[in-house]
């Protein structure tokens, strides 16, 4: 429901404030996302980074109110700034609506859509890639089927699909990895939306694949000015994607920064260990053998709370009789960045 009498501030399109996912299980409670704060203005590529487990697709899933059950959202906003047809937004808070009404689905797939991470389960085996497209655009835009394949037929064209008429008539699993990737993501452009959730689009493809899917993705950003949040493992992907980072770890923002900060100053240690963590350029090239520097340690078991700062007992940093016994709050050390550790109380 739209928020009383609120509109728009400034380019801001989704505001996620305290968001909190949880999943009541009979081994104990599962919080699959804690109290997590992110902004995303229009136009604007933001990148979900983390460890798995750490909670980024659990909050794609809340965004988009797809969170299987038991789990639901216990806590906490996910106000999106609706444009309207006669111009101007309203504000509505999806955590407020019914997960299956008519509400969320008509904004789900339409103004806000989903990759998900593998396409041959987010693509029905059954029915051709084209009824697929043309299902959805039929759902959210009064047109007829014929209006319908056009659109479709302009979505694939959009993602450089080739043969985009052909392949509207192809199963999934006639096409490649790559192909069937064009397709899912084709299908979420189909009606244009103002906010694209990438979930690891890339995670399954070769590198030269994964560098024309982000190239076509990139090129449709720029073209239609959508907002993206990427959420990906690989920190080469964010650097070359994302304008604002988000660092998560066990279902909390611990760094939130520009995409340059992270890579040349960042300060949360579970930030610098994602780094650290990747090879060097300079030593592959010279043939230098180079031993990789993994994070120590384990993330907990999702039913155990830490007490203190959750990453503590994999810190290189860390202070005993602080870290281990206070939750360090979300600091904004300076303009646009933000991080959660007590080395900079």
């Amino acid at each position: 429901m739209a928020l009383n009498g609120e509109s728009s501030s400034g380019d801001v399109l989704l505001e996620i404030r305290n968001l909190k996912t949880y999943f009541e299980l009979d081994e104990g409670t599962v919080r699959a996302v804690n109290g997590v704060d992110i902004e995303i203005k229009r136009g604007q590529v933001v990148g979900v980074v983390g460890e798995s487990g750490c909670g980024k697709s659990m909050t794609a899933m809340s965004i988009m109110r797809l969170v299987p059950p038991p789990g639901q959202i216990a806590e906490g906003e996910i106000r999106f700034h609706r444009p309207q047809s006669g111009g101007g937004t309203d504000i509505i808070d999806l955590a407020d609506l019914d997960a299956n009404s008519s509400d969320i689905r008509n904004i789900r797939g339409n103004q806000i859509s989903m990759v998900f991470q593998e396409p041959m389960t987010a693509l029905s085996p059954v029915r051709t890639v084209g009824k697929q497209i043309t299902e959805a655009v039929r759902l959210h835009q009064k047109v007829n089927n014929l209006e319908a394949r056009e659109i479709a037929i302009d979505a694939l064209q959009r993602v450089k699909m080739p043969n985009p008429a052909q392949r509207m008539d192809d199963y999934p699993f006639q096409l490649s990895g790559g192909m069937r990737q064009r397709a899912v993501i084709a299908m979420a452009l189909a009606c244009r939306p103002q906010l694209l959730i990438a979930d690891e689009p890339t995670t399954a493809l070769d590198v030269t694949t994964e560098a024309q899917i982000l190239d076509v993705m990139r090129g449709l950003q720029e073209e239609s000015g959508m907002a993206i949040l990427y959420i990906t493992h690989n920190l080469g992907v964010v650097a070359e994607m994302a304008e604002e980072v988000v660092v998560m770890y066990l279902g909390k923002v611990v760094e939130h920064t520009d995409v340059e900060s992270i890579f040349y100053n960042p300060k949360h240690p579970y930030t610098k260990g994602l780094l650290n963590s990747i090879p060097r350029l300079e030593n592959i090239v010279q043939g230098k053998k180079e031993k990789l520097n993994a994070i120590e340690g384990m993330i907990p078991s999702p039913y155990k709370r830490l007490q203190g700062c959750a990453f503590h007992p994999r810190c290189p940093e860390f202070m005993e009789g602080v870290c281990d016994q206070r939750e360090p709050e979300l600091i904004q050390l300076e303009e646009g960045h933000s991080v959660r550790c007590h080395l900079y109380e």
